[in-house]
């Protein structure tokens, strides 16, 4: 994959680029893998807003993905590398030697005819999933589980890796993509590898018009607003916010505001902080 930058033909695509997916296959999403999408263009269930700047966007078909790796021991083959509009990475179709299908995500450097395991005698090399127990310190993994049995939940998105830091007991270090270091059970399963499209953060969208498809509406600056919608708001001319750290417009604290609550069982997890 490759990312197109635009020539300025048209003021919208002055500073757009694109990615060219001439790897993935062009082809229709498995119809019984799939499920309508409904969007809550950010209204809860009695229709008031609840997010901003939040719309309804194209609308989408959802893949139902394969987050646990439940497929023990049984060999499967990439069928096909596809796009998939509800996240940043690939992902892969599998055909199972038993006659399943199912949807995992794709990571980088696997194609079409590639065979992949979920086992304890799994090879490590990339799509492959075992117990993190079970791996070689060192090796870069993604979609992680945080329990036993819960399926991927840490490292899903294009580009995103961890590493099997060290191993203790029945615990693993594992050091994230943000250089936290966590202690995981040694019973939850990974996927050996990074996740694919690791370029899609130089994407750039380019226009408002491909904003609003992905869901996104208009932002307005806080300052540009009047002191009874934002505190930011206000004053002669372009001014600055009138206070040290800006806020939202609730008045809550945007820089270094602690914001996780009731989470006293998780911190103790947590052996190196991010910052």
């Amino acid at each position: 994959m490759a990312i197109k930058k635009l020539k300025p033909n048209t003021p919208g695509t002055r500073h757009m680029s694109v990615m060219v997916n001439e790897d993935l296959d062009k082809v229709r999403p498995l119809k019984r893998l799939t499920t309508p999408l409904k969007s809550a263009y950010g209204r809860d269930n009695y229709g008031h807003r609840t997010a901003v700047n939040r719309g309804k966007g194209h609308k989408r078909l959802y893949r139902m993905i394969d987050f646990k790796r439940g497929k023990n021991d049984v060999p499967g083959k990439v069928a096909s590398v596809e796009y998939d509009p509800n996240r940043s990475a690939d992902i892969a179709l599998i055909h199972y030697a038993d006659g399943d299908k199912r949807y995992i995500i794709a990571p980088q450097g696997l194609k079409k005819g590639d065979s992949i395991l979920s086992s304890k005698e799994a090879e490590i090399k990339p799509g492959n999933s075992m117990r993190l127990g079970d791996m070689p310190v060192g090796v870069l993994v993604h979609n992680i589980e945080m329990k036993p049995g819960q399926g991927g939940r840490i490292a899903r998105s294009a580009g995103a890796q961890a590493r099997l830091a060290a191993k203790d007991g029945k615990y693993v270090f594992i050091e994230m993509p943000s250089k936290e270091l966590r202690l995981i059970h040694s019973d939850c399963m990974a996927t050996i590898g990074s996740v694919g499209n690791q370029e899609h953060s130089l994407e750039v969208i380019g226009k408002a018009g491909r904003a609003r498809h992905m869901g996104k509406r208009p932002h307005v600056r806080g300052s540009a607003k009047n002191p009874v919608d934002h505190p930011h708001g206000g004053g002669n001319g372009k001014t600055g916010i009138g206070r040290k750290s800006p806020v939202t417009p609730y008045g809550i604290p945007t820089l270094g505001y602690k914001t996780r609550n009731n989470k006293k069982l998780s911190s103790k997890y947590i052996k190196r902080r991010r910052k």
